[in-house]
């Protein structure tokens, strides 16, 4: 029996993602289900989308952007459209805690959508204020939103390091 849990990963380095889906692989390999929504991720391969189908029904994968574009590359229509398709998944990820239709919610890369103004942090507490007493929430992204770490269990900030060549 797990408990509730909420874990951030942010920073400028690598490693957020991996480290967000080895917990969600591990909870997964342990039968719990796991449902992973990325956001403003770059699109996979098809070989990425059929490793993921590979994992269902206990690993399930949501994305909700439609455009292949990076986000900056889009124009003012296309971004206006896509800030429409994220809020529909951040609506699904409320949902999703607010039914406990998972054990183990991840949302890849949605602390960096408050650096570009597309989800607020009133908005990114809200979902956490929405997790279960059950239920293990993993959040990622670049931005640090500092604003969240009382509300949190535990923080992982990864960031990019460089050895002089002399090390």
């Amino acid at each position: 029996m797990s408990k509730r849990y909420i874990h951030i990963f942010c920073g400028t380095g690598v490693g957020k993602t991996s480290a967000a889906l080895g917990k969600g692989m591990r909870d997964a390999s342990e039968g719990k289900s796991v449902v992973l929504i990325q956001f403003l991720k770059e699109k996979q391969s098809g070989e990425s989308m059929d490793f993921f189908k590979r994992l269902e029904p206990e690993v399930k994968l949501f994305r909700f952007e439609k455009f292949p574009e990076n986000y900056e590359n889009l124009t003012e229509r296309e971004k206006a459209d896509e800030v429409q398709n994220i809020k529909n998944g951040l609506n699904f990820a409320k949902k999703v805690l607010v039914t406990e239709e998972c054990d183990v919610l991840i949302l890849d890369e949605i602390l960096g959508l408050t650096d570009k103004g597309i989800v607020t942090i009133d908005e990114l507490h809200g979902l956490i204020d929405a997790v279960g007493d059950e239920t293990e929430l993993y959040l990622t992204g670049t931005s640090r939103c500092e604003e969240l770490w009382p509300y949190v269990d535990e923080v992982t900030e990864l960031v990019t390091s460089y050895r002089s060549e002399e090390a």
